[in-house]
Order: structure tokens, then sequence, then C-alpha cells
């Protein structure tokens, strides 16, 4: 089972030309080879960013390695912080004032993640929890180059351009992660 963020997943399999064949469907013209629009970025990045501080908040409790803790606790300081900016980004974009981001809820395929997280322990939930950040860096990476490269909105794209550092330092460090939790 792939264990990818729903949203992001199916923007960015419409979005990478070499996925793009396996799921064209799934979102749609709003989604292009070079471009995410901004009703599917506004839409994708709450629920994303959700996910992240609520698979952290576990990790921080259910984790029994030091070096996933500290990454947890980083990620739940920064994505609360890429909240904050979304949402600032959100009132004052030009193009954004009828698009309605979807709530604090996730969507069912990101509780269905969390929920394995919840049933996991030990070692298998650090397992878990890393192959999920990374594979969620990776989507969200490749979802905020997109739109800061191609963008229609000029306030959510400086949104996605400085969010980008951080979310690559992320990966960087759930990739490091995941070499010293091998085996």
């Amino acid at each position: 089972m792939k264990t990818l963020l729903p949203l992001v997943a199916v923007a960015l399999l419409t979005a990478a030309p070499a996925l793009a064949q396996s799921d064209s469907d799934a979102v749609g013209p709003m989604v292009t080879a070079n471009k995410v629009d901004t009703q599917t970025f506004v839409t994708t990045v709450p629920n994303a960013n959700e996910f992240e501080i609520q698979s952290s908040k576990l990790a921080e409790q259910k984790s029994a390695s030091a070096d996933v803790k500290a990454f947890a606790a980083d990620m739940i300081k920064d994505h609360s912080k890429v909240a904050e900016d979304f949402k600032a980004a959100l009132s004052q974009g030009q193009t954004t004032a009828s698009i309605k981001p979807a709530g604090p809820a996730l969507q069912p395929k990101e509780q269905q993640l969390l929920d394995e997280l919840k049933a996991a322990t030990g070692k298998e939930f650090d397992a878990k929890y890393i192959k999920m950040q990374t594979d969620a860096h990776k989507d969200a990476v490749a979802l905020f180059s997109t739109y800061a490269n191609s963008g229609d909105d000029p306030t959510m794209k400086e949104f996605a351009k400085k969010t980008l550092p951080v979310l690559k330092m992320h990966e960087k460090h759930v990739k490091e992660l995941a070499v010293a939790h091998q085996g």
C-alpha cells in the first residue's frame, strides 16, 4: 500500500510527467505537467500540513528513538508556522477569495494513514512514520516547487517560494533518519 498523502499524491500524480499516465483523470484539467492551479494548491496544502502535524504529535508520544522525536518536534513547530503563513497568504491572495480550503479534518486516506500509525508500536512505528514523512516531503517539495514556478497568484507563489526551503530541509532530514533506522 502506498503511503502518499492522498491530496498531494493526486495532484502530483498528474503534475509529474512520469507519473501522469498512471492516474491522469484524478484531478482533471486543473493540473498539467508543469503547472498546479491555485484551486488545487490551496485545497491541498492545509490537509497535507495537518497530517504532518498530527502524525508528528503521534511520533513525539510513541517513538522510542530520540532522533525521531526530535524530528517530530521540528515538524510540529515548522508546520504550525507554515499553517499560519498559509492563512496569511490566503487572506492576501489576489485569486483566492472564492477558494475555500478544506477544514481541519483530515481526508479519509490521510486519516487511514494516521490510524495505521496509531496502531503501530516500537520499530514498526518508527519505520512507518519515517516512510510516511519521506513520501509526504517528496510530494510536498514537488507541489511547492511547481506552484512556486508556475502559480498564478503572486501572494501564494511567494508563500510557496518561502516555504520550499523548509520542506527541502525536512526532506533531507527524513532521508537521513531513514538511513539511520534501516534494518
